[in-house]
């Protein structure tokens, strides 16, 4: 039986993330990053201040996705989370996305964010649409064109949100 456990990420970590940031940016078809984005440059992304980072590992050994959480704004927006999610092309369509969403939806919520927002959705990932969907986000907004995918050109994106807990019970801004 497989078991994924998800943890905060390590810098021993950074070795396979990178590899699965390299593979998946490689592809061109759903993050904004150049293919010849530098190790620096990912590693700030997902070690930088303010980012939390969490790998999911198989069996106890193996890197086969991983998350970072942080607040999609400072200040008056702070309030509102935001996340990344890579998951390696060899473990796809098993539930490792569904259960680092999960994980991710449970911290913010634990951690106090009232909302959670993902700023840059490509509409022809519809893998990562249908699951987004499925956690119970919603399409707030689409912006025209706005990836260039490496094969169908300029596509659609979408910025998905969800209300992680009851309004009502906000404290007073």
């Amino acid at each position: 039986m497989k078991e994924i456990a998800i943890r905060p990420a390590t810098e021993a970590d950074f070795g396979p993330m990178w590899d699965i940031f390299q593979e998946l940016i490689a592809s061109g078809d759903t993050y904004y990053f150049a293919a010849d984005t530098s190790r620096e440059d990912c590693h700030a992304y997902w070690f930088g201040p303010g980012v939390q980072s969490f790998v999911a590992i198989l069996n106890g050994e193996r890197l086969v996705g991983m998350y970072r959480l942080i607040s999609n704004q400072r200040d008056r927006g702070a309030h509102v989370a935001n996340a990344s999610f890579m998951v390696s092309p060899a473990a796809q369509g098993v539930g490792v996305g569904k259960l680092l969403g999960a994980d991710c939806i449970e911290r913010a919520r634990e951690q106090g964010y009232l909302a959670m927002q993902f700023n840059y959705v490509v509409s022809s990932n519809m893998p990562a649409v249908l699951l987004w969907k499925k956690l119970g986000f919603s399409i707030v907004g689409t912006l025209p064109r706005a990836y260039r995918h490496q094969y169908l050109g300029y596509v659609d994106v979408y910025v998905m949100y969800q209300l992680l807990t009851d309004p009502t019970h906000w404290p007073d801004a």
